[in-house]
Parts: C-alpha cells; structure tokens; sequence
C-alpha cells in the first residue's frame, strides 16, 4: 500500500536520488594586510590567507581587520565548460576573492581654543643704584695729651 502511494505522488514532490548535493568549492581569500577575518554569508570564517569549501552558487564575504575599513565582496556562480556527464560545472567568480583593506583614519584631535593673547605686565622699574654711604669722617685728632707738654 505504501509503495503504491509513492507512485501517486506529484512530480514537484518527487527528488532523484540520482543527483547528487551540490560540491562544494574551494575559496580562496586573501587580504592587504594579511591576518583579516574573512566571514561567509553562509557561516565559514577564516584568517587570511586561507581556503575553505564552501556550497552554494551565490554568497558575500566581508573582511574585517581592526584599524580598517570592513569590506564586503559578492561571490556568484559562473557556468564553465560541460563535465563528462553533460552537466555545467559551476565555478564562483572571483576566486580568489583579494581585497586592499584601507585604514581607518585616526580620529582627528580635537582643536584648542586659540589660547587668548595675555596682557603684557608693564615693565618693572630699573633698579635706582644707590649711592654708597659716605665713609664716616677722620675723628678729630686727641687733644690729648695737650701739645706743648
């Protein structure tokens, strides 16, 4: 009874088993500088530069590295050259995916307010030279003892 139902099923419900999942492909992703993360739309993630496989005919990959600007790169499947069994074998364009990461500018520092020009203090007064205090005068000579004696 089982078997008989299969039979009866709508072609849109019906699969082959015949067909196999798609392949997956071997990426390549590579960055300026090297060391940034390269993450799929579909999940995969490595450090550039690597490879991982990936399945799928149309995906994106964004690179992030700190200090840079994160870019992003759609995948897409291009048909090539029949296989031997007839089918197109799909290969995704651009592969490698390369990317020049472009540095994040720094933040530009903030501008001090023009520094307000400061008074000039007026000129400190020359020192007035003083004149030496006179010598103490020659006392006058002892009348002691009294001349003629």
């Amino acid at each position: 009874m089982s078997l008989a139902g299969c039979s009866s099923m709508p072609s849109w419900m019906q699969f082959d088993l015949h067909k196999a999942a798609p392949a997956a492909t071997t990426m390549q992703f590579e960055s300026e500088p090297a060391g940034a993360e390269a993450r799929t739309t579909t999940g995969q993630s490595c450090r550039t530069p690597c490879s991982v496989a990936v399945t799928g005919t149309e995906f994106s990959v964004t690179f992030t590295l700190p200090g840079y600007q994160p870019q992003t790169v759609p995948v897409r499947s291009a048909s090539s050259e029949p296989t031997a069994d007839g089918d197109e074998a799909a290969r995704l364009v651009p592969n490698p995916v390369f990317v020049q990461l472009q540095s994040i500018a720094p933040p530009a520092k903030p501008k001090k307010p023009a520094a307000k020009p400061k008074p000039k203090a007026a000129p400190k007064p020359a020192p007035t030279a003083m004149a030496p205090e006179p010598a103490p005068a020659p006392a006058p000579a002892s009348p002691w003892p009294p001349p003629g004696r």
